[in-house]
């Protein structure tokens, strides 16, 4: 890669500290379903320092005994640390869950999900939906934080990732945070969208600065419209934020993780790589896959990450459509060394929307949950993990 224009100077960045956890370069991984498996985390890691979290995964199912479920929480043989997200929707699930995967995974960092949006799972109260119960969102923070001291003594810190409300009338990222930061939460992440925004518009990192002020007691990390490492940096002079929380950004583009590090140390920015080198990476990830699942599993999951790669890339409409059915790491080498190893994305592809683009549209919640907000009341989910938020 060569060095265009350079950036502004570098941030006075201090390491982040997540409870006993430190980790160098103040960037997180956001976990996303289907995608921040293994495999990925590993690709990640080799670009830059973070804390790399893996997909979600609901507790009802774990502590059931879901296979499926315990497979998503599985970690590489060298990955440290073990950072997991939680998905709850009750108190009554969290800490047994929690302590399983102490237990059974070795992990050093539990996140619980309080921001996705997907309507399958609002409409169970769960996700962005549940911080409108307080004294619900309260007991089930308090459960989750319980259960880790009393297996660890405080070395497996509990963080929460939540939205700034439901809608624009129904805000509650502010008292959520002051409640999470009561019960022993070591961090608090701020998806700067609302339910009903779903990833549309862009992110309010005003609500980030907000946030900040409210609650001085745990780092406080922002998530939202994080393309390239300059928005990072932006974020944190705008926010006082401690940290950021990447998701989309890194889709297709592992290689954010080093122009983070470069932002964050004042470096100045590189130009977006080559085809040549996007085909390596590309090459490096199936193959990442394949080890860790056989080939035709490992193909199936590899074509969803085709389109996010070629983003910006004039490498035609034909390489594109061979890419989303490509069968085999073999046809897969073939295909990416067609185009011109030389060629270069478009002028501001780097801050392409990848990923989810829906919304807005009004957040489904189940009946009545706007009535009350201190109740227990709660549905149980059905035990699958649909997104990061």
């Amino acid at each position: 890669m060569t060095v265009t224009t350079a950036t502004r100077a570098p941030l006075d960045v201090e390491p982040l500290y997540i409870g006993p956890l430190k980790v160098d370069v103040p960037v997180v991984l956001a976990p996303m379903a289907g995608v921040t498996n293994p495999p990925f985390r590993t690709l990640c890691r080799r670009f830059g320092a973070g804390l790399y979290v893996s997909e979600m995964v609901s507790a009802r199912a774990l502590v059931e005994g879901s296979e499926k479920t315990w497979q998503l929480a599985e970690f590489g043989a060298d990955e440290r640390p073990r950072s997991i997200q939680l998905f709850v929707t009750d108190p009554n699930s969290v800490g047994e869950a929690v302590r399983m995967l102490i237990d059974r995974r070795d992990v050093d960092h539990i996140d619980m999900n309080f921001g996705c949006p997907v309507r399958k799972v609002t409409r169970n109260g769960a996700g962005s939906a549940l911080p409108w119960k307080r004294k619900l969102f309260q007991t089930i923070v308090r459960s989750a934080v319980s259960a880790a001291d009393d297996m660890t003594a405080g070395r497996v810190p509990v963080t929460i990732k939540m939205r700034i409300g439901i809608d624009d009338q129904h805000h509650t990222h502010l008292e959520a945070g002051r409640i999470a930061q009561a019960e022993g939460v070591a961090a608090i992440a701020l998806h700067a969208r609302t339910t009903s925004q779903w990833y549309s518009g862009r992110a309010d990192w005003d609500e980030i600065a907000r946030l900040k002020e409210a609650v001085t007691g745990v780092p406080i990390l922002g998530n939202g419209d994080i393309w390239w490492g300059e928005d990072a940096v932006r974020m944190m002079w705008e926010t006082g934020c401690d940290g950021v929380v990447v998701g989309r950004g890194c889709l297709g583009k592992p290689w954010l993780f080093r122009e983070l590090v470069d932002a964050f140390e004042g470096r100045p920015a590189r130009t977006a790589p080559p085809w040549g080198e996007v085909a390596e990476v590309m090459t490096e990830h199936a193959d990442l896959l394949v080890e860790w699942v056989g080939e035709e599993r490992a193909m199936k999951q590899f074509r969803r990450h085709t389109s996010w790669y070629c983003t910006g890339y004039p490498v035609g409409r034909e390489i594109r459509r061979l890419l989303a059915t490509v069968p085999t790491r073999a046809d897969l080498a073939e295909i990416v060394a067609t185009p011109d190893p030389t060629v270069l994305p478009a002028a501001g592809s780097e801050s392409a929307i990848r990923g989810h683009s829906q919304g807005p549209q009004k957040a489904k919640l189940p009946e009545g949950w706007l009535d009350q907000r201190d109740d227990l009341v709660h549905v149980e989910d059905d035990g699958r993990a649909v997104s990061g938020g």
